[in-house]
């Protein structure tokens, strides 16, 4: 089987986009229903294609617990924040809970002070032991949290540790003693904390390594030996190193990088004893996906790909455990239920009472929440955009929108797109198409269209997303047949420094500088592959 896919493994994960011009798409006769999604990993014959997740789902930690994969991943000032799922083959993924409901303790969760963009809570490590689920993160600027819970879908609670660990790594000795591994890219040490059996305080603490620029520690242990993950982000690059005590001494060797794969992770064992490694990709737009390899062994080495095609991670290889069906998470919406999707999240902390899925049944009403503009605005609901290009598109009545109002779609991140109904001073509607650029002085905001007038009260705004030319376009619709392009194509960009470190996400709006907003009821949300 090896023999037969090697001349499709190919150098990077981005070589998937190059297998054909099919790629990720459901080979015909494949068995499985069609995907939601604009991306599918499982070719149904056997075969998966990287990434597993053609999203942002950057950070992983991934772990087994039985029969089970649960992958725990960064969500920034989202909120719910940190995006569990679940998998019973490391390929068929859905979205289980987020650990976290709401952000506390900084004012800028609440957009305050310019928000909290590029902030929150980041780099989570997830361990189990005796039956309890264990997260460990730092949200930015306070103390470490353990969360912890029996079930995965939550409740989780959390204690506070005291100290600030940068990107902190969970780790349960065999003895069931905790650890957690800090290392700090600046200057490249590497710290390991005991933990008390509660897993509630640190008991102390000692360097146990040094590494110029590491960061993202990810512990596993085999037969003995002990393996510590770094990532090395001025190289994009990763190491592993190996020693027979936790506390060292550690040997070192590099590992993959973003040219063969990947730059942050480590592995997770199968149920039947081998390896799997998972380790996360810049690309682009889109933000950073997680990959998913085949390991084996070489000396005591875990060796990333196959012996045919060693350290790299294959664009396509076998299925890491074949016969389960087809899975995905949601992202379609027809807002039936009285909760939100699993795949929505607010721009920070949301205003519940600015929001509803019960005033109107089968719609979500988003009722003019507080801000000047889209990056200043409360209670904007994204999910994340799909490679290698997605359509989006929502039904809203207009009906609520009074003057002041600007409530719509789009695009969310480095270069926001809005096409948005605005209530005008006479009590009319238009049509406008704004596009906001985060930079290092504040937001600013390219009014394309100011006013295209409008008499409809039932509209149809699409957001169509090519992650292969990184372009977006906004256009509308008053049938649901003949769609109208307004105000041109924008940039879509991942930016780190003044974006919101996170792949291009769609976006539904609705805000007012003013106190008496009214509101934009949608009917549904749909997501399609682009033609």
């Amino acid at each position: 089987m090896h023999r037969i896919l090697a001349t499709h493994w190919m150098a990077g994960a981005a070589g998937a986009a190059l297998v054909g011009g099919c790629a990720g798409q459901l080979p015909a006769g494949a068995a499985g229903a069609a995907p939601t999604q604009a991306w599918r990993s499982d070719q149904g014959d056997g075969t998966y294609l990287n990434p597993p997740l053609n999203a942002d789902y950057p950070d992983p930690d991934i772990i087994r617990v039985g029969e089970d994969f649960y992958f725990v991943s960064t969500t920034f000032a989202n909120v719910p924040g940190l995006t569990l799922l679940h998998s019973k083959d490391l390929v068929n993924w859905d979205i289980l809970s987020h650990v976290v409901n709401r952000l506390e303790g900084r004012p800028q969760y609440d957009l305050a002070d310019g928000g909290a963009y590029r902030a929150g809570v980041y780099a989570p490590s997830l361990r189990h032991r005796d039956g309890t689920f264990y997260v460990a993160v730092t949200p930015v600027g306070q103390s470490t949290r353990i969360y912890q819970a029996r079930d995965p879908r939550g409740p989780w609670t959390f204690v506070e540790l005291g100290q600030e660990l940068f990107d902190p790594a969970l780790f349960f000795d065999d003895d069931g003693t905790a650890y957690l591994a800090s290392a700090i890219g600046s200057d490249g040490t590497i710290t390991l904390y005991t933990l008390d059996r509660t897993v509630s305080r640190i008991s102390g603490s000692r360097v146990v390594h040094y590494y110029q620029g590491a960061e993202g520690s990810k512990i596993v242990k085999r037969d003995g030996w002990y393996y510590l993950f770094n990532s090395i982000p001025r190289r994009l690059g990763m190491t592993v190193s190996r020693a027979r005590s936790l506390f060292g001494p550690w040997e070192t060797r590099a590992s993959i990088d973003d040219t063969t794969g990947g730059h942050q992770g480590a592995l997770v064992d199968l149920p039947n004893g081998d390896y799997y490694g998972f380790v996360m990709l810049d690309a682009g737009a889109k933000g950073r996906v997680t990959n998913i390899s085949p390991v084996f062994w070489r000396d005591g080495w875990p060796i990333w790909g196959t012996p045919e095609a060693p350290d790299r991670v294959p664009a396509r290889a076998p299925k890491p455990i074949p016969g389960h069906p087809f899975r995905e998470p949601p992202a379609s919406d027809t807002f039936a239920s009285r909760t939100l999707g699993l795949q929505w999240q607010w721009n920070h902390n949301p205003l519940n009472d600015r929001w509803s899925l019960a005033e109107r049944p089968g719609w979500l009403r988003l009722k003019a929440a507080p801000g000047d503009q889209l990056w200043s605005a409360r209670n904007t609901l994204v999910q994340k955009g799909q490679a290698p290009g997605g359509r989006g598109e929502v039904v809203v009545d207009a009906t609520g929108i009074n003057p002041g109002d600007v409530c719509g779609f789009g695009t969310f991140g480095k270069f926001s797109g809005q096409l948005a109904v605005a209530g005008q001073p006479d009590g009319s509607r238009a049509l406008t198409m704004r596009v906001t650029e985060a930079t290092e002085r504040g937001p600013v905001v390219d009014t394309r269209v100011a006013a295209l007038p409008l008499t409809a009260e039932r509209l149809w705004l699409r957001t169509d997303m090519d992650f292969r030319t990184e372009r977006a376009t906004l256009s509308y619709s008053v049938d649901g047949q003949r769609f109208t392009p307004v105000g041109g194509t924008l940039p879509l960009v991942y930016d780190w420094r003044t974006g919101t470190f996170q792949g291009v996400q769609f976006a539904l709006s609705c805000y007012n500088p003013g106190a008496s907003g009214g509101h934009l009821d949608i009917d549904g949300f749909t997501l399609t592959p682009l033609p």
